[in-house]
């Protein structure tokens, strides 16, 4: 679904922060961001699953997992973390792009190619409409990825003390 800003708008349509909005948040991953707590909770441990398959094979050849079963664990953990840390990045950097796109008063956008960028000013009543939606729908998920990378900052460190406590 797109939404046309007025029909004296320069922007081509896939360019404007309003349509950039409906399309980010119909994707697959970025979607998952806008459900509840649980809902994006569990995709996360998906794919952290999906890496822990791929990590735990190389964290076996470092650590066994008969002998040194808490360090193949919390290394495998790790591993695994990587491939959240990289999603969550893809998430917030998505989120934080559209985030400024909706809360400027100015719009940057290309008419046929990347040598032509152009700029147009969004009148009053459109600025106030996408400042709403920056606060009322994008800041919140904007919060809980930064939630979210403070709780696996706090899992390392629980990790690290674990890892040399063992």
């Amino acid at each position: 679904m797109t939404y046309s800003l007025l029909s004296n708008c320069p922007v081509p349509s896939d360019q404007q922060p309003m349509n950039e909005y409906q399309e980010l948040k119909a994707t697959w991953l970025f979607s998952d961001c806008t459900r509840d707590w649980s809902a994006y909770l569990q995709k996360m441990a998906w794919i952290g699953g999906f890496c822990w398959l791929i990590a735990a094979p190389v964290t076996a050849a470092s650590f066994s997992p008969y002998k040194q079963l808490a360090h193949f664990i919390l290394c495998s953990l790790a591993g695994a973390s990587i491939g959240v840390i990289l999603a969550l990045l893809h998430l917030y950097l998505g989120w934080s792009y559209l985030r400024d796109r909706l809360f400027n008063s100015v719009i940057l956008y290309e008419e046929s190619g990347w040598y032509d960028g152009q700029a147009w000013n969004k009148p009053q009543e459109l600025i106030t409409r996408d400042r709403l939606i920056v606060s009322y729908e994008i800041k919140p998920i904007i919060q809980r990825l930064q939630i979210t990378f403070v709780g696996l900052a706090l899992l390392f460190l629980i990790g690290t003390v674990i890892w040399y406590s063992v």
